[in-house]
């Protein structure tokens, strides 16, 4: 019983070999975000996850959001948060706190990442002129200090994974007057993702994946080519802000990333199940002409 114990943990690691030896020294982008964020056992699970990426060869850089930190911040000094269009309404109040809770959050991810023995720096866009922005304007109104991404100048970055750091970066960008911007994380990432030609995106949220039927959670789609994700959306089997979020991986993998995969941050180690596995357990959005590699049963 051991003994077949033992056999299956080596199965499992000869599985990963391949992908290992594929994506060695390769950019990988973890847009880290939804219940992950709160939960401890999970957060600490995405950070191990991320810490074994970096240590069996891979170049991983974390962006992170942490919307309901920020709201439970706001409740704490009485501001009642306010959306437009699921988008966070933020004067310049809102914006203050915005940029201490995202910096405070992104502190505790260095620290983790540190504590497991990897060096890792947290940037937000302003650093090194990572993301540059101009106001977003949703349906003609003023939402505050709330930013659309014009330029990524990811050297920061660059120099960061040269000197063997794990980079972790916030949201929070500048415009032309250097006033600060809340970005939209899966924004960022995508951005980011694009700027360094990222062999990898990894949204973990808190969906399964991309449905063939919206409410049926078992025509979960394994593999997607970008032609097909659009055939979901314009036929209507995509829903709610699961649009959005295929949208700006479609345009992620337009401008160079290779393979985009989505994710369930609320099951325990789905970053190494997807990418190190076989059949892996969210869906793989990839370029039309992309080989299917990573799910062997399709």
């Amino acid at each position: 019983m051991v003994k077949q114990m033992y056999l299956d943990k080596a199965e499992v690691l000869i599985e990963a070999l391949p992908y290992i030896q594929r994506f060695n020294r390769k950019i990988v982008v973890i847009k880290y975000g939804g219940s992950a964020m709160l939960d401890e056992e999970l957060k600490k699970n995405v950070i191990e996850d991320a810490v074994l990426l970096k240590l069996v060869g891979f170049k991983p850089i974390i962006v992170h959001g942490g919307g309901k930190e920020i709201s439970r911040w706001l409740g704490k000094v009485g501001m009642e948060p306010r959306f437009v269009n699921g988008l966070r309404v933020t004067d310049r109040d809102t914006m203050e706190i915005a940029e201490m809770v995202l910096a405070k959050v992104n502190k505790s991810l260095v620290t983790m990442v540190q504590s497991l023995g990897v060096k890792a720096v947290g940037v937000c866009g302003k650093d090194g002129g990572l993301l540059k922005c101009e106001k977003k304007v949703v349906d003609g109104g003023d939402i505050g200090y709330v930013g659309n991404i014009v330029e990524v100048n990811p050297k920061v970055l660059y120099d960061l994974l040269e000197k063997d750091f794990l980079p972790i970066v916030y949201p929070i960008g500048y415009d032309d007057h250097f006033d600060s911007y809340n970005i939209n994380a899966d924004d960022a990432a995508c951005a980011i993702a694009q700027a360094v030609n990222a062999e990898k995106l990894a949204f973990l949220s808190d969906v399964e994946g991309v449905y063939r039927d919206k409410d049926d959670p078992s025509s979960l789609i394994s593999e997607l080519r970008v032609k097909e994700a659009e055939a979901l959306i314009r036929e209507g089997y995509v829903g709610g802000g699961m649009i959005p979020k295929l949208q700006g991986c479609m345009e992620a993998i337009e401008k160079g990333v290779n393979r985009v995969h989505l994710l369930d941050g609320r099951i325990p180690h789905s970053l190494l199940l997807e990418i190190f596995t076989n059949k892996g357990i969210g869906t793989a959005i990839l370029r039309d002409e992309g080989e299917k590699f990573d799910h062997e049963h399709e």
